[in-house]
């Protein structure tokens, strides 16, 4: 009876062994690639002397010739640093008011694509399929794009996917006001 249990040990202890070695990562790619990023080197010609300078993995310049490390401090300015947001609105139109619910369904909406946040439902006569929104409500603010249709979605009614349905009923129905950030894409 003894044999039998130390027998049982052995073969648990190199089970375990066993799957310890199977069910650990493999470190030693992460860290090669890692390290071989690292080793990128970009070099920068001197305008003043013709001297080569080389730009190490920490933001220092070493200049060849001397064997100085010197470090810098880029900063660039642009002018004008919101430029796609400055485009983005002035195409937008005005805020309009919207009555809006939440729901929670799976599976394909209306334009073939997988729900997701960012996701709404509206009625194709009011917003058409695939235009981009931009919703002011609380804590669901933000972009979204019009991707689906509801039965009951009729004039200004939205409904936003969200992915628990205790979220969609704390919801409940309220008024947002969406202004229209692109027009879908004909």
């Amino acid at each position: 009876m003894i044999n039998v249990a130390r027998g049982t040990v052995l073969l648990f202890l190199v089970a375990l062994l066993v799957g310890i070695n199977y069910f650990t990562p493999k470190v030693e790619a992460v860290t090669i690639s890692a390290s071989d990023s690292q080793e990128v080197v970009q070099e920068i010609s001197s305008q003043d002397n013709n001297n080569k300078e080389i730009l190490d993995n920490k933001d220092n310049y070493i200049n060849k010739a001397d064997n100085r490390i010197e470090k810098y401090d880029i900063n660039v300015a642009v002018d004008n640093e919101n430029v796609g947001e400055e485009a983005e609105a002035e195409s937008m139109e005005a805020a309009r008011a919207f009555k809006a619910t939440a729901y929670c369904l799976r599976g394909k909406t209306a334009s073939g694509r997988s729900v997701r946040r960012g996701i709404v439902a509206a009625d194709t006569r009011v917003l058409g399929l695939g235009t981009r929104i931009h919703m002011s409500a609380g804590k669901y603010s933000g972009h979204y794009v019009v991707a689906d249709t509801g039965s009951r979605i009729r004039g200004r009614i939205l409904d936003i996917w969200v992915p628990s349905c205790s979220e969609a009923k704390k919801w409940g129905r309220r008024t947002v006001h969406v202004k229209v950030v692109s027009k879908r894409k004909k």
